[in-house]
C-alpha cells in the first residue's frame, strides 16, 4: 500500500470513528487537516465529513463540501450521492436533497431513504409517500429505515396501508418499528389502536412509553396517561425529558396539582429542572392548574426567559383573575427585551377583557399593528373579544369588517358583544349575515343568540331560535341553552313557563340552571319556589356561595331576617365564601378598584365628598333611595348610606373627581348592579351631564342623559 493510501485510510478511519461517537465539530476538523496536509479525499472520507455536517446542521459547511465532491468525480457515486441527499434533507434544504437525488444514475435504499425521510421531516407527507410507493414500483423493498423513517407522515388511512406492509415484512415486533406505529397511531388520534398495539410489544423502549403518555394528552385523557407513566418499568427504563413534558401537560390539563408537585420533584431528583423547555412545562402546569405563586417560583429560578416562559405567566395571571398584575409583567417583558409574539398579545387581549381595561386594549392593539399580527385570525378573534368585554361594539364591529376571512369563533364573538350590550336586535342581524356567509353555527352561536334574545326581551325570537337550532341545525339543547331560556323568559316575567321548561328538559337540570331559576325567584319575589329550587342547586354544587346568597336575600327582601341570616350561616359552616362585590375603573391607564364602603383609596375622602355633593341634587331631582336592596337588618338611615357606599358608586365619583368635564366613564362590576345603583346612575348621569357605561356580570348599562340603554329591562 502506497504511504499516500495508508495516511488517508488513517485520517478516514479518524474521521469515522469521531461521526460515530457523535464528536461531529472533530470530525470536521480533522477533516480539513487532512486536507491542508495534502492528502485528497476518498468517497469514504466524503460520506463520513457529510454525517458529521448533518450532526452539526453545518449547511453552508455542506455545500462547500458538495462542490469538492463534485470536482473529484464521486457525485455521481451512489455511496456519495447517498451521503448528500441525507445531508441535505437533515440540514432542512430538501430542494437541495432532491436536486441531488434527481440526478443519481443509481439509487439504492439508502439514497431512497434519505429523500423521503427529507419530505417526512419537512411536514410533506404526500410527497414522501408518492416516493415510497415509486421506490418499490422501481423494485426496491423497504427496509426498517424506510418504515420508522415514513410512519410520522402519513394520515391514518395511509398509515394503515404502510402498516399492513410492515406486518407483510415481518418488522412489526422490532421496538423501533412498533414504537414508531404506536406513535402513529396516537398522534392520529386513535389512541385505542395504538394501546391495542402497545399491549401487544414484546419489548417496549421509552419512546413507546413516551407516544402512549402524549397520545392519551393529545386526546383529553390525562388521567390515563399518568396510569400508563405509573405502569412504566422504573429502574429498567428511565423518563427522559419528554416523558416529563407529556405527564406535566397530563397533570395541567386534568387539574391535577398535587401529582404535577410529585412529577417536579422527580424531575429536580433528575436534573433536567433547569432546562428551559421543563421550566416552560413547570410554569404551564402550575399556572393552568390556578397555583401561580408557584408558576412565579419557577419562573424566578430561570437564569433566561424566554417569550413562551413569559405567556405562560402573563396567561396564568389572566386565568387566576390577576389581569393587571398580567398587563404589568408584560411591560416587565419588553423591558427586559424579549420581543411578544401572537400568543403573548392573546394573552394581553384577555387580560384587557377581564378587567375591561379598554385603554390598555388600545395600546395593545396598536402593538399588534406594528407586528403585523393584526392579519392573524387567532389574535383578530381575540381583538373583537377584548372590545366587546370593553363595551366598545362600534371597534369589536371595525376590527370584525377588516378581518379578511371569518371563522365561527369571529362570528361568536361579535354575537356575545352584541348580547352583552342589550343590542338583541343587531345581534339577531348579524346571525342572519352569518348564515348568508355559510358559516356553520356550533352550541356556542347559540348561546349568544339565546342570551341576546333575554337582554333584548325578544321571547318568541327566542322561542324560535331554540327551536331551529335542533332541528334546522342539528344542535342537541344542553343544559346551557336551557339556562338562557329560563333567563330569557324569567326576564319577561313568565315564571311558570320557566318552571315548565326546567321540569321538561331531556337531560337532569345542571346547576346553572336552577341558578337561573332561582334569580327569577328572588327578581319577583317568589319565596316559595325559591326554596326549593335553591336546595337543588346547592344539592348539585354545595361549594359555590351564589345559591345560599340568592336565596337569603329572597327572604331579606321579605323581611324575615331570622331565615335570612339562618341561610348564611349554613352556608359559613361549610366553608363557602362569599365573593365580594367589587367595582372598577380605568383612569389614565391604571385600574383603581372598589369594595362596598371602601376605606383603603388614597382619595377616600374627595371621593366621599362627591357622593355627599350629588346626593342633594339626586333627591331634588327626584331620586328615592330604594332601601329594599339592602339586605340587612338596621336602621333606614343607615341603610340609605349603604346605598350611597355601593362599590360601584365609589368607582363613578372617583371618575367624576379624577377626569375632565364630559369624559365618559367606564365603571366595570363583578357583581349584578342593584336595582337602586341602577337608578340613581341614571340621575348622575343627567346631573354632571355624563354618559356612563356600566358593565355587571350580565350585561353593559348605557347611562345617559337621565336614561339607560336597557330602558330598565334588566
Amino acid at each position: 500500500m502506497a504511504p499516500g493510501t495508508a495516511c488517508m485510510d488513517s485520517f478516514s478511519s479518524r474521521v469515522a470513528r469521531h461521526v460515530k461517537s457523535g464528536q461531529y465539530a472533530m470530525a470536521l476538523e480533522l477533516f480539513q487537516q487532512m486536507q491542508q496536509e495534502g492528502i485528497t479525499p476518498d468517497r469514504c472520507s466524503f460520506v463520513h465529513v457529510l454525517n458529521a455536517c448533518a450532526g452539526l446542521q453545518a449547511l453552508e459547511e455542506g455545500r462547500h463540501i458538495h462542490t469538492q465532491i463534485r470536482e473529484s468525480g464521486y457525485e455521481s457515486d451512489v455511496y456519495v450521492g447517498s451521503g448528500l441527499v441525507d445531508m441535505y434533507a437533515r440540514c432542512g434544504s430538501i430542494d437541495d436533497a432532491w436536486s441531488v437525488f434527481s440526478r443519481l444514475a443509481t439509487r439504492d435504499v439508502v439514497s431512497w431513504n434519505a429523500v423521503i425521510l427529507g419530505y417526512s421531516n419537512c411536514q410533506q407527507g404526500e410527497k414522501a409517500l408518492e416516493l415510497f410507493r415509486q421506490m418499490q414500483l422501481e423494485g426496491l423493498e423497504p427496509n426498517l429505515v424506510t418504515f420508522i423513517g415514513v410512519l410520522s407522515a402519513w394520515a391514518i388511512d395511509k398509515g394503515r396501508h404502510v402498516h399492513k406492509q410492515i406486518i407483510q415484512s415481518g418488522y412489526e415486533l422490532d421496538v423501533c418499528v412498533g414504537s414508531c406505529l404506536v406513535d402513529m397511531y396516537a398522534k392520529c388520534g386513535c389512541i385505542e389502536d395504538a394501546s391495542r398495539l402497545f399491549n401487544r410489544m414484546t419489548t417496549r423502549n421509552v419512546v413507546a412509553w413516551n407516544s402512549m403518555i402524549l397520545g392519551y394528552v393529545k386526546c383529553g385523557q390525562g388521567q390515563r396517561a399518568l396510569e400508563v407513566y405509573r405502569k412504566m418499568p422504573h429502574g429498567v427504563l428511565e423518563p427522559n425529558p419528554v416523558t416529563y413534558a407529556g405527564l406535566l401537560n397530563a397533570c395541567s390539563s386534568s387539574g391535577a396539582l398535587e401529582e404535577g408537585k410529585r412529577i417536579h420533584t422527580q424531575i429536580v431528583q433528575s436534573g433536567i429542572d433547569s432546562d428551559v423547555y421543563m421550566s416552560n412545562a413547570l410554569i404551564d402546569l402550575y399556572a393552568k392548574c390556578g397555583s401561580i405563586e408557584d408558576a412565579w417560583t419557577v419562573f424566578q429560578r430561570m437564569s433566561t426567559h424566554n417569550v413562551v416562559a413569559w405567556n405562560a405567566m402573563i396567561s396564568g395571571y389572566v386565568k387566576c383573575g390577576q389581569g393587571q398584575r398580567a398587563i404589568e409583567l408584560s411591560r416587565q417583558m419588553q423591558l427586559e427585551g424579549v420581543e411578544p409574539d401572537h400568543v403573548t398579545f392573546v394573552g394581553l387581549l384577555n387580560a384587557c377583557a377581564s378587567i375591561a381595561a379598554l385603554k390598555e386594549g388600545k395600546h395593545v392593539h396598536d402593538q399588534i399593528i406594528e407586528s403585523g399580527c393584526e392579519s392573524d385570525v387567532f389574535v383578530a378573534n381575540n381583538l373583537v373579544h377584548m372590545y366587546a368585554k370593553c363595551g366598545s361594539i362600534e371597534d369589536a364591529q371595525s376590527v370584525f369588517d377588516k378581518m379578511p376571512t371569518h371563522n365561527v369563533i369571529s362570528w361568536n364573538a361579535l354575537l356575545g358583544g352584541y348580547a352583552i350590550t342589550g343590542r338583541g336586535k343587531e345581534a339577531l342581524q348579524q346571525f342572519e349575515q352569518m348564515r348568508q356567509e355559510g358559516v356553520a353555527v356550533d352550541s356556542v352561536t347559540f348561546i349568544a343568540l339565546l342570551t341576546a334574545c333575554s337582554r333584548a326581551g325578544l321571547v318568541n325570537e327566542g322561542f324560535c331560535y331554540f327551536e331551529i337550532m335542533g332541528s334546522v341545525h342539528g344542535i342537541s339543547a344542553t343544559p346551557e341553552h336551557y339556562a338562557c331560556m329560563v333567563d330569557l323568559l324569567s326576564r319577561a316575567g313568565h315564571l311558570g313557563e320557566a318552571e315548565n321548561l326546567v321540569k321538561t328538559m331531556s337531560s337532569e337540570p345542571n346547576s346553572p340552571v336552577w341558578k337561573a331559576l332561582l334569580a327569577a325567584c328572588r327578581v319577583h319575589g317568589n319565596e316559595e319556589t325559591g326554596k326549593q329550587v335553591a336546595k337543588r342547586a346547592v344539592e348539585l354544587d354545595s361549594t359555590k356561595a351564589g345559591s345560599y346568597v340568592l336565596l337569603s336575600n329572597i327572604y331579606a327582601a321579605a323581611g324575615k331576617w331570622d331565615l335570612s341570616r339562618s341561610i348564611q350561616r349554613q352556608r359559613l359552616s361549610r366553608g363557602v365564601r362569599k365573593e365580594p362585590g367589587r367595582s372598577w375603573i380605568e383612569v389614565n391607564g391604571k385600574v383603581h378598584s372598589f369594595l362596598v364602603d371602601d376605606l383603603n383609596h388614597p382619595q377616600r375622602a374627595q371621593i366621599r365628598a362627591e357622593l355627599r355633593r350629588l346626593f342633594p341634587l339626586m333627591k331634588e331631582a327626584g331620586y328615592i333611595p330604594d332601601t329594599k336592596f339592602v339586605l340587612h337588618n338596621v336602621p333606614e338611615e343607615e341603610k340609605v348610606m349603604r346605598l350611597c357606599h355601593h362599590s360601584e358608586r365609589l368607582a363613578m365619583a372617583y371618575g367624576f373627581i379624577s377626569t375632565p368635564p364630559g369624559t365618559i366613564l367606564r365603571v366595570f362590576k363583578n357583581l349584578r348592579v342593584c336595582g337602586d345603583c341602577h337608578t340613581a346612575t341614571k340621575f348622575m348621569s343627567k346631573i354632571v351631564g355624563r354618559t356612563i357605561i356600566v358593565r355587571d356580570a350580565k350585561r353593559f348599562h348605557h347611562f345617559e342623559n337621565g336614561l339607560c340603554s336597557c330602558n330598565d329591562y334588566w
